[in-house]
């Protein structure tokens, strides 16, 4: 039987193919060119998701709102005003005059609020620039009651004799193991525990809370479970108040009993002003001390600290420029009337009234202050014994303001602004605005009494220098002759009183 043969492949020579399999492909290829041109023209006609997702991957990351707030985008829907040039919030006045004051000018602007008769029958007052040039004086020309003017030469006499960076420190010491003494070092601002309301930058104030919790740790380092506790308020001497204040003062709360130690400006916590400031303050130290763990025996009583005796803890209270600025600003009469205390001490070796109105009087007469006509009796100015005339205020303002006595600065920082702060806050709100912001000013007011010394920029740019203080007034009149002090200052921040 013949052998099959195995059918013959066909080897087809490379090359392109024909027939149907090239035909199939052809088509696909056709077929797919026309489906991406039609998908091209629809996304070029409707922009879609791709469109989309092709732009979020070309844009830029989305903007971080803590970093970038300014390019975060408004939500959709809010239809925000176009934004506009800011108008000014504060008038251009020219540079200050050199050449002194217009006298004319000054009496000009003076003359119809200082006659307004309810000022009453005697007003003293001045204008002075700031650059030595003899003053303006108007109305009368002897001293007049000052009231809380007064604290302008305190607070002056206080940042020379003792400096702007001095701190006053409260102690505790202990005489022998188991016994500890509360020391006062007649830090004014002194408080109970640490203030809540402290805004972020604000200097800390010392307080007794934070004193107990350095004692007891001190205490437990050295083994000391269980003190003792006494206080020392010896620091300042004499009576706790002024022999020329009005006698219903204390009674009535108008003041605190001034002492070396005491805490929230001798205020108990209800309110009421402490009889014994030092007691309250040592007692609220010792409930301190107990809940930081300390067992504290028998009755809190006063002792005088021993020479030597081994300090366990102390807090220092704020520096003086910065008691200065509060008690300026807010017309502190207890502050005002420690700094007066610190000033005899300084000056005089003794913490009393007596010494801190003769060693503030000579600390200004040493910076060349006209002091004639002038006497001074305590340091807040509750004092109707004291007696101020307008050359003695003005030459207060131009010693703390000479570019060379940077020291001495914060009685100018510390003077509220006319319509905004500290005592001038609700002032200047009736007579026409030109004074806002642009005057500042000390305040004084007793019964009868009403004055304002300060500073104000005039209309042509000259800084003034200005003190008027009325010291009869009817008592019925008062509120109008605060209104006829505050036309005077706005006449001032009105005036081209330049030379």
């Amino acid at each position: 039987m013949p052998a099959q043969r195995s059918p013959r492949r066909s080897v087809r020579p490379p090359g392109p193919r024909t027939g149907e399999d090239g035909a199939a492909r052809w088509w696909v290829a056709t077929a797919l060119v026309v489906v991406a041109a039609v998908l091209a023209g629809l996304l070029w006609w409707r922009p879609g998701p791709v469109d989309e997702l092709l732009d979020r991957l070309r844009a830029d990351p989305a903007p971080d709102p803590a970093t970038e707030p300014a390019r975060v985008e408004p939500p959709a829907g809010l239809d925000l005003p176009p934004l506009r040039e800011p108008a000014p919030v504060a008038r251009d006045v020219p540079g200050p005059a050199a050449d002194g004051l217009d006298p004319a000018a000054v009496r000009t602007a003076l003359r119809r609020p200082l006659s307004d008769r309810s000022l009453g029958p005697h007003v003293v007052a001045g204008v002075a620039a700031l650059d030595g040039s003899p003053a303006v004086l108007a109305g009368d020309r002897d001293a007049a009651i000052p009231a809380s003017t007064t604290k302008l030469l305190t607070s002056t006499a206080a940042l020379e004799a003792l400096g702007p960076d001095r701190r006053f420190a409260t102690r505790v010491v202990s005489p022998q193991r188991g016994r500890i003494t509360l020391v006062g070092g007649g830090d004014p601002l002194l408080e109970r525990v640490p203030d809540p309301d402290a805004e972020v930058g604000d200097p800390p104030r010392a307080d007794l809370r934070t004193l107990a919790q350095r004692t007891a740790e001190a205490l437990r380092a050295d083994g000391v479970r269980r003190v003792e506790v006494s206080y020392d308020a010896s620091l300042f001497t004499g009576p706790a108040s002024s022999p020329t204040w009005e006698a219903d003062y204390l009674p009535d709360g108008v003041v605190s009993p001034i002492s070396a130690l005491w805490a929230d400006r001798g205020v108990r916590p209800d309110g009421v002003r402490a009889s014994d400031p030092a007691l309250e303050a040592a007692r609220s130290f010792a409930d301190a001390l107990r809940e930081a763990g300390v067992r504290v025996t028998g009755a809190v009583r006063s002792r005088p600290a021993p020479g030597g005796a081994d300090e366990v803890a102390r807090v220092a209270g704020m520096p003086v420029d910065r008691l200065v600025e509060h008690l300026v600003e807010t017309s502190d009469n207890e502050v005002a009337e420690v700094l007066a205390h610190q000033v005899g001490l300084e000056v005089e070796g003794e913490g009393s009234f007596a010494a801190g109105a003769r060693a503030v009087t000579a600390t200004l007469d040493g910076l060349g202050i006209d002091l004639a006509g002038s006497e001074l009796n305590d340091g807040s100015g509750l004092s109707r014994a004291n007696r101020l005339t307008a050359t003695a205020l003005l030459d207060t303002l131009a010693v703390a303001g000479r570019p060379g006595r940077p020291e001495l600065r914060a009685v100018l920082t510390g003077l509220p602004v006319a319509g905004f702060t500290g005592s001038l806050e609700f002032r200047f709100d009736t007579v026409d605005p030109v004074a806002l912001g642009a005057a500042r000013g000390k305040t004084g007011t007793l019964t009868g009494v009403s004055g304002l010394a300060g500073v104000v920029t005039a209309a042509d740019g000259t800084v003034l220098l200005y003190s008027v203080v009325a010291d009869r007034i009817p008592e019925a009149r008062t509120a109008f002759a605060i209104r006829a002090i505050e036309r005077a200052v706005t006449n001032l921040a009105a005036c081209a009183c330049g030379r």
